[in-house]
C-alpha cells in the first residue's frame, strides 16, 4: 500500500518544491494538490460535511494552481510521485488540460497521477459558465478526449459536449497508455462513474463508511458490472485525518494508494505532522 500526503499547497505555506523533497527525503510516495481556480465571496454552497463541514477553511481561497506545484514539486525530487488530487476538470479545457498533464508527466521522467473529480462548489462552476447538471458527463467525454490525445499521433473525438477535430499534439506522456485517472468523490454516481472508466476509484472516506468497509465490495461488484476485472482498478484513499488503526484498516480492506491531508499552521508543524507519519508507516506497514 503506498503512502503519502495530499496539500492544499498555499502562498502561506513552505513552497511546493521545498516541501516535496522533505516528503521524498522520508521515504513517502506521493503529493497530491487539490485545486479552486477561486472562491466566491457570496458562497451558496454549503462546505460538505464529508469535508469537515462549517466554515470554509481559509486555505480554499488561497491554492496554488495544482499544475505548477507539480512541476515544482517534480522538478525538487527524482522519485516522488505528483499528482492532482483533484483537478477539477469540467471547468477546464480539455485539450490545454491534456497537454499540461502530458508535459508534466514527460518532464518529471512519467511520475505524475492525474486525479479528476466533478466539484462539489456550485459557484464556482456559475463563474466559468459551465452547465452544473451536465458536468458528469463532461467530465467523462473530457478523459476519453485527453486519452486519444495522449495515444493518437492524430487525435480525434466526437462527443455530446466536447469534441475534437483530427490534431496533431506533443508531447505523449512518458506513461502509456497514459498517467493514471484517479476519480474523487465517495457518492454512488461517482462511484459507478470510476467503475466504468477510471484507473483508480480515489474517495475521501465517507462518514457512514470511514474505512470503506461496505463500500469496496459495492465498487468491486460495480467494475466487474462494467465488463472490466475488479483487481485492475484499484481504490485509493484521501482522508483528512489517519491514525494507526485507520491506516491498518485501509491496509485490510484493500485499499491500494492513501494520501493523508497535510495541514498546518506553520512550516515546522508540517514537518511534525511528517514525521508523525513516518513513525505511523513504520508502525503499522513496517517500512
Amino acid at each position: 500500500m503506498k503512502l503519502g500526503v495530499y496539500v492544499f499547497a498555499t502562498d502561506l505555506d513552505l513552497d511546493p518544491g521545498p516541501l516535496a523533497r522533505e516528503i521524498e527525503d522520508r521515504g513517502l510516495d506521493s503529493m497530491f494538490f487539490p485545486e479552486h481556480s477561486h472562491i466566491p465571496v457570496g458562497r451558496q454552497t454549503d462546505y460538505p460535511d464529508s469535508y469537515g463541514g462549517g466554515e470554509l477553511p481559509d486555505f480554499y481561497k488561497r491554492t496554488y494552481d495544482p499544475f505548477v506545484s507539480c512541476s515544482f514539486a517534480a522538478a525538487a525530487t527524482t522519485r516522488l510521485q505528483v499528482g492532482t488530487g483533484i483537478a477539477l476538470l469540467a471547468l477546464r479545457d480539455a485539450v490545454h488540460t491534456a497537454k499540461l498533464v502530458a508535459s508534466v508527466d514527460r518532464l518529471s521522467g512519467g511520475r505524475f497521477a492525474f486525479g479528476v473529480g466533478f466539484g462539489w462548489n456550485r459557484d464556482e462552476f456559475a463563474t466559468h459558465g459551465v452547465d452544473w447538471t451536465t458536468r458528469h458527463r463532461k467530465v467523462r467525454e473530457q478523459v476519453e478526449l485527453m486519452r486519444t490525445m495522449w495515444t493518437d499521433d492524430v487525435a480525434s473525438y466526437d462527443g455530446e459536449l466536447v469534441s475534437l477535430p483530427p490534431s496533431w499534439c506533443w508531447p505523449k506522456p512518458v506513461q502509456t497508455p497514459g498517467p493514471p485517472v484517479y476519480l474523487g468523490g465517495s457518492g454512488p454516481l461517482t462511484m459507478k462513474h470510476a467503475a466504468a472508466w477510471a484507473d483508480v476509484w480515489y474517495p475521501t472516506p465517507p462518514v457512514h463508511d470511514p474505512h470503506l468497509t461496505e463500500s469496496i465490495p459495492r465498487f468491486r461488484a460495480l467494475v466487474e458490472e462494467a465488463g472490466r476485472d475488479p483487481d485492475t482498478v484499484p481504490v485509493g484513499v484521501a482522508p483528512g485525518s489517519c491514525d494507526d488503526a485507520d491506516l491498518e484498516a485501509y491496509r485490510a480492506n484493500g485499499v491500494a494508494h492513501v494520501n493523508v491531508a497535510l495541514v498546518a499552521p506553520t512550516a515546522d508543524q508540517m514537518l511534525t505532522q511528517l514525521d508523525e507519519l513516518v513513525a505511523r508507516r513504520e508502525r503499522v506497514l513496517g517500512r
